[in-house]
């Protein structure tokens, strides 16, 4: 029978050794033993083990200080306590130090090998969890040894441990999001819930409830009970992504709840209160907001205590080879390839290129390279004419060229050119572009960061 797992026993009774010890290899396990808490602790430092069956009375080292020690090991095993005589308080010490479950003597073998298969389980689920763990916070880094970028990384390292509130300041798909996780995952809530709202996306009509909450039949539509945003994050962090789009009412409303730290769910009469800390996002001149009367001074105050500016890929192209790679890189393992490489010529014309998009466009560049080239080496002509084009508006030079790879890339250049047109009409005001348009607001902004639009793009092209 193939060797299953692997399980380490540590009691001090001979037969009890020797019975569990044949018990465990006959179901496939591999199963070792030793008779002293002291013996473990060397086993287990030199060796590799998925369970531990601990006895809680040893000679010398007691069962509960060999826990402790235990847990302290970089990768633990999972442990399971056994005992002849064991209290209730006993139980409950061993589960607050981290032991699995605790199993009375004389031992069942169904309940045991039940105990066990359940403990794999658990380790299993907690490998699961510590990969997934590691591949967001890689999908989450923040590439780049530029100046603005090592700056970047100082600001955010002196501001995580704080509760101090934040607004990141960049234009669309520089990354500003990836500011707000890395803020949270290296601060004291970094365990707590880290929940994002887009401010922009959501319907005026609805932004109320997404933030604080509804109770059944507040409203037409609310057919039950609906957490808000706020709520979720409690003890956590919550990001206001394009807080710039947020309706002068809901600021209120949001600053309220900030110097508070209080709310009250749309039909509720009683409040409620959180712990949050306010991360904001925004890709407008929020100055230039108070000065039109579109955003409220006060909330500016209120999120504005530690600024932090995200620079556009153009203002640090020295790091658009690490960046290259690593998105090379995550496709790869998403997509189970082999890892392409950029050729010389290709990384040149990815360096003269004006990056209006910013990094998400190369990040969906380099996703739509990795899927499509055939080989490992990325050519220049596998680049599409848009990032090619020499000028700064190179979807304008492409368009009337006519000189575009697929149907896809000349419509998106052509959606591209009219939007920007349209947005310079209406002086930059999405609403009114939507409406020009026909579309949702929303619409309006997904298609704007799809396309690679940034806000105040239109006065740069007219």
């Amino acid at each position: 029978m193939a060797v299953k797992h692997s399980v380490l026993i540590v009691d001090d009774e001979p037969g009890i050794r020797e019975s569990l010890g044949a018990v465990l290899r006959d179901e496939g396990y591999r199963a070792d033993a030793v008779e002293s808490a002291e013996a473990a602790i060397e086993w287990l430092a030199a060796r590799h083990c998925d369970v531990v069956m601990l006895d809680i009375w040893l000679t010398g080292m007691d069962g509960l200080e060999a826990l402790e020690r235990i847990q302290r090991l970089e990768n633990p095993p999972v442990v399971v306590m056994i005992s002849g005589h064991g209290t209730i308080e006993t139980a409950v010490r061993a589960t607050k130090l981290g032991a699995f479950d605790f199993i009375e003597k004389p031992l069942s073998i169904d309940k045991t090998l039940l105990t066990l298969r359940h403990a794999l389980e658990q380790r299993s689920l907690a490998a699961e969890n510590r990969s997934l763990r590691e591949e967001i916070e890689g999908r989450q880094q923040i590439i780049g040894d530029s100046v603005p970028m090592k700056a970047l990384r100082q600001q955010l390292a002196m501001a995580a441990p704080t509760n101090g509130r934040v607004l990141v300041y960049g234009e669309s798909g520089v990354g500003k999001e990836l500011v707000a996780h890395a803020l949270h995952n290296m601060s004291l809530r970094r365990e707590k819930p880290f929940v994002e709202v887009n401010c922009a996306a959501i319907p005026e009509e609805l932004i109320e409830s997404e933030l604080f909450g509804h109770l059944k039949g507040s409203f037409t539509g609310a057919v039950e009970d609906k957490t808000g945003k706020f709520e979720q994050a409690d003890g956590g962090t919550l990001f206001l992504d394009e807080v710039g789009d947020m309706s002068l009412r809901t600021q209120s409303k949001v600053l309220r709840v900030i110097e508070e730290q209080r709310f009250t769910p749309v039909g509720s009469a009683g409040g409620l209160t959180v712990d949050v800390r306010v991360v904001a996002a925004t890709n407008k001149d929020l100055s230039a907001e108070i000065q039109k009367g579109n955003f409220r001074e006060d909330l500016f105050y209120r999120l504005n205590v530690i600024p932090f500016y995200v620079p556009a890929l153009r203002e640090h192209l020295e790091d658009l080879p690490a960046l290259a790679d690593h998105f090379l890189a995550e496709f790869a393992r998403a997509y189970g390839r082999r890892p392409k490489r950029l050729a010389e010529p290709s990384l040149e014309a990815l360096m003269e290129y004006r990056w209006p998009g910013n990094v998400r466009e190369l990040r969906n560049l380099i996703e739509r390279l990795a899927i499509m080239v055939p080989g490992e080496r990325i050519e220049r002509r596998h680049l599409p004419v848009t990032v090619l084009q020499p000028h700064p508006s190179g979807a304008k030079s492409a368009a009337a060229s006519g000189g575009f790879f697929s149907l896809q890339e000349a419509r998106s250049a052509y959606e591209r050119d009219y939007i920007l047109r349209k947005l310079d009409e209406n002086r930059g005001n999405v609403s009114r572009t939507a409406e020009a348009l026909g579309l949702e607001r929303s619409h309006l902004y997904r298609k704007m960061k799809s396309l690679g639009i940034a806000a105040g793009e239109a006065k740069a092209n007219s």
